[in-house]
């Protein structure tokens, strides 16, 4: 029976497995996003959002069940001083799965990249869509009555504009 057995064993054995996650876990944590298949994304958050939830509490217990799972000291300082100040006060939900429309060429496995939340600057510099103004049904935008200094005509000068030689450059 396999009862309380959910995660994916990914077809390693438990070395090879916990090896493999901590390697990406520090490489995520280091280059802030990868690029990886989708089974490996969704093992890889079971096993690194605990890490950094831990990370929210700077001590040196924590510091020590971090570096028991990741094994690199680079990583984990950064896990401590950098990430962890970003991620403070969010409840959960630190890394995204984006998936890639391309798939792997040797096996045809779906690929995908995953990141830190916080760390992606494209997203994190949209503006807020700016409010529509009334639309008909037919999607088509309502405009009020122009005033009358808008409508008036613009008349321009009938001098002709004074032409202009270029410049030589002195050497």
């Amino acid at each position: 029976m396999r009862h309380n057995k959910k995660f994916n064993h990914l077809g390693r054995k438990s070395a090879h497995r916990k090896a493999m996650l901590s390697n990406m876990a520090t490489s995520l944590i280091l280059n802030k996003r990868i690029v990886t298949t989708v089974a490996k994304a969704k093992a890889l958050r079971m096993y690194v959002e605990p890490l950094i939830t831990r990370s929210k509490e700077d001590n040196t217990a924590s510091r020590r069940l971090v570096f028991a799972q990741l094994q690199n000291k680079y990583a984990v300082t950064e896990l401590f001083r950098e990430v962890s100040v970003k991620i403070a006060n969010r409840p959960g939900g630190y890394t995204r799965i984006i998936r890639l429309p391309n798939v792997r060429l040797g096996d045809a496995a779906d690929m995908c990249m995953m990141e830190l939340v916080d760390y992606n600057e494209n997203l994190l510099n949209v503006e807020a869509p700016k409010a529509k103004g009334k639309s008909t049904r037919r999607g088509g935008k309502k405009t009020a009555t122009p005033k009358a200094e808008e409508t008036a005509p613009v008349v321009e000068d009938a001098a002709p504009a004074a032409e202009t030689t270029p410049v030589e450059p002195e050497a």
